[in-house]
Parts: structure tokens; sequence; C-alpha cells
């Protein structure tokens, strides 16, 4: 059963705002520390030379043993 937010709690529903909130911090700290990583930045670059040089392999193309 899927709950409604008429039916939460004002508790609840601060509850899941803050569980969100609290993510999405989380998630946003995590990108600003891995922007700010002379080393990440270097290896996006990487990656993008390699693909526009067409240095990749598509997925479906990989044999996983």
């Amino acid at each position: 059963m899927v709950a409604k937010v008429k039916d939460l709690t004002v508790k609840e529903l601060k509850s899941i705002i803050s569980e969100a909130v609290r993510e999405t911090m989380g998630e946003l700290a995590e990108d600003i520390s891995a922007l700010s990583s002379e080393g990440y930045l270097r290896s996006i670059e990487e990656a993008r030379r390699d693909y526009k040089e067409g240095r990749t392999k598509y997925l479906e193309g990989l044999r996983i043993i």
C-alpha cells in the first residue's frame, strides 16, 4: 500500500523531508569534494579524450568471465 501525503502525520512528513535533505546534502558534499580533486578532474578530461578519440568499448561488447 502506498501512503499518501494527506495520510501522514506532521512528524512522519518532517522525517521524510529531513531524510531527503540529509541525503541530498551528503551527495552535494561528495560532489564538491570530488570536483575539488585535481586527480579526479584530470581523470574526467582523460576519459573525455578517450571517448572522442574512440578509445572506449561498449559494455555490451565486453565478456565477463
